[in-house]
């Protein structure tokens, strides 16, 4: 226990930069729950639960009186598939440690301090109590701010008048440059786009969200980079 504290504070310490940038983000998240008429307990309940800025976002935005619970689920899963890719390269950390502390610690893994912590981990000083202290500031910094925009979004009437709807696209588009890798992208980003406009155009609700996320992982699963990759591998010369 003595060496909880002082890590979790540390880690604390690390996350104040992007805790900031993320109370401003969640601010308007909530302004965009406002105008689709959650509480402060929907939003409360919906931070603790899910806790991804990015399926948060989709979520609010499918939100109508007539919940689409099987579509909006599906699309929150395709979204928060890169958490195995980030759980997966958390493992060092974990080494050893038992099943509850683990899943206790990775729901409170964001993008931001999970590259907080690895940026600590080249050091080798990062802990899974330092993961832990920024995911608990984190969640501190992401709700405030969400419950900010909440409670003063009822006074923005017209959010497209301060670009406010556009934050869907604008955290998507930010996402998408982030993650790109190279020529090897380019296929399944191209896939994904063309399955996404099709089940936009035939397929009601926001289907097209999954059909895209599917196909373009299914496309990078099995395009040409892999291919690559393996021929490669069996270039290399035998010892």
């Amino acid at each position: 226990m003595k060496q909880r504290k002082p890590e979790m504070m540390r880690g604390a310490k690390a996350n104040v930069p992007v805790a900031t940038s993320a109370m401003a983000y969640g601010s308007v998240l909530g302004v965009l729950a406002a105008q689709k008429g959650l509480s402060w307990l929907d939003m409360m309940f919906m931070n603790t639960a899910v806790f991804a800025g990015a399926a948060q976002f989709v979520m609010v935005d499918m939100w109508s009186t007539h919940m689409p619970i099987f579509e909006m689920s599906l699309a929150v899963l395709v979204i928060n598939l890169r958490y195995l890719l980030i759980g997966a390269s958390l493992d060092p950390l974990f080494s050893g440690r038992g099943l509850l502390h683990k899943v206790g610690m990775m729901h409170l893994v964001a993008d931001e301090n999970w590259a907080v912590t690895m940026s600590e981990q080249r050091t080798g000083t990062a802990t899974t109590w330092f993961l832990f202290g920024g995911g608990v500031f984190l969640y501190l910094a992401w709700s405030s701010g969400t419950l900010i925009g909440l409670l003063g979004g009822g006074f923005i009437t017209r959010p497209e008048d301060y670009a406010l709807d556009f934050a869907f696209t604008a955290v998507f588009t930010a996402l998408a440059v982030g993650l790109w890798r190279g020529k090897n992208d380019v296929l399944p980003w191209i896939v994904a786009g063309a399955a996404a406009l099709l089940a936009h155009k035939f397929l009601p609700g926001k289907w097209y969200i999954v059909a895209g996320g599917l196909a373009g992982a299914i496309s990078a699963m099995l395009g040409p980079g892999e291919i690559e990759e393996v021929e490669e591998v069996e270039d290399v010369p035998s010892h």
